[in-house]
């Protein structure tokens, strides 16, 4: 019920999980991260306006026109998949129907993650555990180049992080952890079901 509500006040359409399944095993199937969790988050996360965040594994753009509308931040989705792509992209059109002011804050780019060029405003990364550590580190590794050009205060907010991620961003980079939010009443069953803040310290 809470996910038709959401996406009719955001006159969008973000339900139903991706029907066909990538061919490599590097990519996994694109799930929209469920709006409970997201109201969970944000009532313990802020960002603000002049925040740019990235989310990597897009797909219909959900969180990217949640976070807009809750605090006007700017915010770009990362999509390989062009039919979700195209997707995400009808989504912005009926968005910016209702929100007109703003246009010129809402980016979709249909590319590999791996192939995403940092912007120096990007400051925090969005995961919903949309692929393998191998491309995870790539990603990680790009970010780290561009703040080592700009420096700025850089977060990742991982949601049902795997224990690669986490091995790997605490064990081999300058991340550390800054906030755990645990969805009570599903972690219980399920201790993927958190989001992990991690921030990077210089």
């Amino acid at each position: 019920m809470k996910e038709q509500l959401y996406d009719e006040l955001l006159n969008i359409k973000t339900s139903g999980d991706q029907k066909e399944f990538n061919k490599s095993f590097h990519y996994h199937r694109y799930e929209p991260t469920p709006y409970h969790a997201l109201e969970k988050l944000f009532t313990k996360y802020e960002l603000k306006d002049s925040d740019r965040i990235v989310d990597f594994g897009c797909g219909k753009g959900r969180l990217n026109f949640y976070i807009n509308h809750l605090y006007r931040s700017s915010v770009v989705g990362i999509e390989m998949n062009e039919t979700l792509y195209q997707e995400a992209v009808k989504n912005r059109n009926r968005y910016l129907e209702k929100y007109k002011d703003q246009q010129g804050r809402i980016h979709f780019q249909c590319c590999l993650a791996q192939e995403y060029e940092i912007n120096p405003s990007d400051n925090r990364f969005y995961f919903f555990n949309p692929f393998s550590i191998q491309i995870f580190m790539k990603i990680i590794n790009n970010v780290l180049c561009s703040v080592e050009t700009v420096g700025r205060d850089v977060q990742l907010i991982l949601y049902y992080g795997s224990d690669d991620y986490i091995f790997f961003l605490e064990n081999q980079t300058p991340f550390e952890l800054k906030e755990e939010i645990i969805l009570h009443g599903l972690y219980e069953k399920d201790d993927s079901e958190r989001f992990l803040i991690y921030r990077l310290v210089y």
